[in-house]
């Protein structure tokens, strides 16, 4: 429990500061950081009523069956939330270097705010699935996953439809980004031609693949905090057998599905200039205040 405190308090108060980053940095106020709010909100939602309701249904409460469906099926709307904002981010960077012209036309505020509505609308009617009948009907035994949520939903509907399945097209997504890049700067070398407009573009692919380098890595982080909880589920699912593995070796992947939620906002401080730049202001501004 003390290491649970620890994570939820520190996603909550680095992503808060990513939050605060953009509102104060106008540098930051780009399509691709409303994206990056939007997944901090998921992060800060996790740290301030996932966790704790993950820590409440392990000591199997509430008794109450339609409380602890509701408790559970928000832990998965916050997880969903953060998985579409990745898609959304990934298709972001996608337009952005393969269609740069027509970027700023496309990807504009309106439509960013369209799409994360439409990220969390999505990830609401997922997570309350559950709620609309597809459960497992009251506990015997307590609020754990296992005794109420149906793991046909779990790991069929939830898992490989709408977790596995946008991981594998973000990765299709970066790979594509990075291809193309590495493609079109072989180009430039190849160029024996200096004009300010081929370095003027040879400096703005530079840019944008270190942005994509430095999502990908949060997408990375993502599936290597989610997939080894994910995949205990499955073996637990396809085996029927709950007691497949040690009980302590499924704590210590919800501890990090958990510690994903903060992360991210070390990530953006070393790879991203304007958030550490704003993310000291903040600090110094908090102690100083």
């Amino acid at each position: 429990i003390t290491v649970e405190i620890i994570i939820a308090v520190a996603a909550i108060i680095g992503n808060s500061f990513v939050c605060l980053a953009v509102y104060k940095n106008r540098r930051l106020r780009g399509t691709t950081n409303y994206f990056i709010v939007s997944l901090a909100v998921a992060d800060i939602c996790v740290g301030l009523l996932g966790i704790p309701f993950a820590i409440v249904t392990a000591l199997g409460l509430p008794d109450n069956f339609h409380g602890c469906l509701m408790m559970l099926s928000f832990i998965i709307i916050t997880t969903q939330s953060s998985i579409f904002s990745l898609l959304a981010i990934a298709v972001d960077r996608y337009v952005a270097i393969m269609n740069p012209l027509r970027y700023e036309y496309l990807m504009t505020t309106r439509t960013a705010r369209w799409a994360i509505a439409a990220t969390w609308t999505l990830s609401l009617l997922i997570g309350m699935v559950p709620l609309m009948g597809w459960n497992l009907g009251p506990a015997q035994n307590g609020c754990g996953f296992t005794d109420v949520i149906d793991f046909d939903y779990f790991v069929y509907f939830n898992f490989f439809g709408c977790v596995l399945t946008p991981l594998l097209i973000m990765g299709f997504i970066y790979s594509t980004i990075f291809w193309s890049v590495r493609k079109q700067l072989r180009l430039i070398k190849s160029t024996d031609i200096t004009t300010s407009a081929i370095e003027k573009k040879k400096k703005y692919f530079k840019k944008e693949v270190k942005a994509a380098k430095s999502l990908a890595i949060i997408v990375g982080l993502f599936a290597v905090c989610w997939l080894p909880l994910h995949t205990l589920n499955c073996i637990t699912h396809f085996t029927k057998d709950p007691c497949a593995f040690p009980y302590e070796l499924l704590m210590t992947a919800i501890l990090l599905s958990h510690a994903n939620s903060a992360v991210n906002p070390v990530i953006y401080a070393f790879r991203n200039r304007d958030y550490r730049i704003t993310f000291k202001s903040l600090v110094q501004t908090c102690f100083f205040c």
